[in-house]
């Protein structure tokens, strides 16, 4: 009988132990998870941040200002604007762009 109750007692130190020991994991999981969630909401807000900046800088109001103040460019006018004009085609070269191919 005194053997039965020394087993039954070890047995019952065993499993406090265990309790104890899962309910502390269990605690470490919980605190790693929220971790993890504060981390991911960090990280939602930083990408969202980052999609504005990017929208931000791709403006064309933006890109025409940097245009011409690093770049030294300037808008096309009318003026400036040079127009090239093609020489009419004989017929052999009419013949040959209408076909696609290369004079023989």
């Amino acid at each position: 009988m005194g053997r039965l109750i020394l087993l039954t007692a070890g047995l019952l130190m065993l499993s406090a132990i265990s309790l104890v020991t899962s309910r502390y994991q269990a605690r470490e999981l919980f605190v790693e998870l929220e971790r993890s969630n504060a981390q991911e909401r960090e990280i939602d807000v930083e990408w969202r941040r980052l999609q504005l900046e990017r929208a931000d800088l791709a403006r064309n109001a933006r890109v025409d200002q940097l245009a011409g103040s690093q770049l030294k460019m300037i808008p096309v006018v009318p003026e400036r604007t040079l127009y090239v004009n093609l020489p009419e085609l004989t017929e052999a070269g009419q013949a040959q762009a209408a076909g696609g191919g290369h004079a023989q």
